[in-house]
């Protein structure tokens, strides 16, 4: 049924009474819990992804991604033939009263914005659009992509005029990975910003329908999007301090995690936690997304541009910490292979998702200058099989102790939960016998030091003169 431009509390009505049917285009970790959202508050929802055999898996009643909350929400929608899937993306549309996209946008290897798959969606969703239908953009874009790239497209294939005959609004996606359900629904205020009021209004209803924090109208679509940006650029930036002051407490002799969490009983400070680096498809993208709509103004964002090369700095800075460690342990000048443990692959704790990891480039740098001396296992008990471990010729194993049996040297570089709760005693006793442990993520810094005396801890932000001889 046309929803565009109804009174709120009719577009709620509709919703409960599961008279409105959504599309949802992309159903990975944003799209698929976004399905769960809508099905939960009563709407009929299609899923909508191009790889069939995510449509395939869904259709199953099974779930193709690890999300609390969506396995069971998928399988109880899909019997009760309220929830399906499809790759035809024309006729989700037409068939749909709201479409929202949750498409990934990314940046190319040269750091330029690439929108290809936000467009190729949008085009097959104006072939279906009808008048009465409401489009939100959920992808996180450049500021003015929903004005400048999507309505023109819209309007050019449906022949209908947005805000006149259809709404068009953007509502940025404000989750975290493993928690997704609970961040749309309790954790934050959904953000609309529509091309106008009508559009803004429609969204915001709809969003009350599943988010209990309320609904906060900015402006405009552009206003929404730049506020999404300016949440992962405000992290990146603020990262990028934390690891400035780590390496200079390295050189002062301060235990930074120490010095940070009596600083941040200070109201007005919120020092972030320093690390291996940055990774995923959100924090490591969004600055390049503002860098290159300021060149269009001739603007160089220099505090932007700096915190992305700190950060991407930082397995580089490790790698050569693990190195020095080896080279005055004289490990690299013994006859015999050493072997180096890396636990975890994933960007962050508590996630199986490896995307723009931090981990592959401190093992790509480790294995250039240590070549065959050294043998590298990685274990992460969030990550199966991984194919580029393979390629790049580094052993993943699914056992703790396989990785660690005989180690010289350990490198905690995710900072899973299981990592937090390792029996020390037997973890040393595995160990080589005079082992050193760097922890890129802070894991150990309360850590005084191991059963076994002539196991060294080194770790970013912990001064030499304070690792136990």
């Amino acid at each position: 049924m046309p929803v565009f431009g109804l009174p709120k509390d009719r577009i709620k009505k509709k919703v409960f009474e599961g008279k409105i049917t959504f599309s949802v285009y992309g159903l990975g970790h944003v799209g698929l819990p976004l399905c769960v959202c809508w099905l939960k508050a009563g709407g009929k929802v299609i899923g909508v992804d191009v790889n069939d055999e995510v449509v395939k898996c869904i259709n199953q009643g099974l779930s193709p991604i690890n999300e609390p909350g969506v396995d069971a929400a998928v399988s109880h929608f899909v019997n009760l033939k309220k929830f399906t899937a499809t790759s035809d993306l024309v006729k989700a549309s037409f068939e749909a009263d709201v479409d929202v996209i949750c498409v990934p946008t990314s940046v190319s290897e040269g750091k330029k914005t690439d929108l290809s798959s936000l467009i190729e969606c949008v085009e097959s969703i104006g072939k279906g659009l009808k008048k009465g239908d409401i489009v939100i953009l959920e992808s996180s874009v450049p500021p003015s992509t929903t004005a400048k790239v999507v309505r023109p497209i819209l309007e050019g294939e449906s022949g209908l005029k947005a805000e006149k005959d259809f709404g068009l609004a953007y509502s940025p996606e404000r989750v975290m990975e493993g928690r997704v359900i609970k961040d749309i629904e309790e954790n934050y205020p959904k953000i609309v910003g529509g091309i106008g009021r009508k559009s803004s209004e429609t969204a915001a209803a709809l969003y009350e329908c599943i988010a209990r924090k309320g609904v906060i109208i900015v402006r405009d679509a552009t206003t929404a999007e730049a506020s999404k940006l300016f949440e992962g650029v405000y992290r990146d930036v603020n990262i990028a301090l934390a690891n400035e002051l780590a390496i200079l407490s390295e050189k002062i002799g301060v235990n930074f995690m120490e010095a940070r969490e009596a600083a941040n009983t200070q109201p007005y400070c919120n020092l972030h936690f320093p690390g291996l680096g940055v990774g995923g498809m959100c924090i490591p993208v969004y600055p390049y997304f503002l860098l290159n709509e300021a060149e269009k103004f001739n603007l160089d964002l220099q505090l932007i541009r700096l915190a992305r090369e700190i950060n991407d700095g930082m397995p580089r800075y490790t790698a050569r910490k693990v190195l020095e460690i080896l080279r005055q342990g004289r490990y690299l000048k013994s006859g015999a292979k050493k072997k180096i443990a890396v636990l975890g692959l994933a960007f962050r704790g508590n996630v199986g998702d490896t995307r723009n990891s931090p981990v592959y480039r401190l093992l790509s740098i480790l294995k250039n200058e240590i070549h065959e001396r050294v043998e590298i296992f990685v274990y992460d008990p969030h990550v199966g099989e991984d194919s580029r471990l393979k390629e790049m010729g580094v052993r993943q194993v699914s056992e703790l102790d396989e990785a660690i049996r005989e180690a010289s040297v350990v490198i905690f570089a995710t900072d899973h939960d299981e990592f937090k709760k390792i029996n020390f005693k037997s973890f040393s006793e595995a160990l080589d016998r005079s082992a050193v442990i760097f922890d890129a993520r802070n894991i150990l810094w309360r850590t005084n030091g191991l059963p076994n005396p002539k196991i060294k801890i080194y770790g970013l932000g912990r001064p030499v003169k304070m690792i136990r001889k």
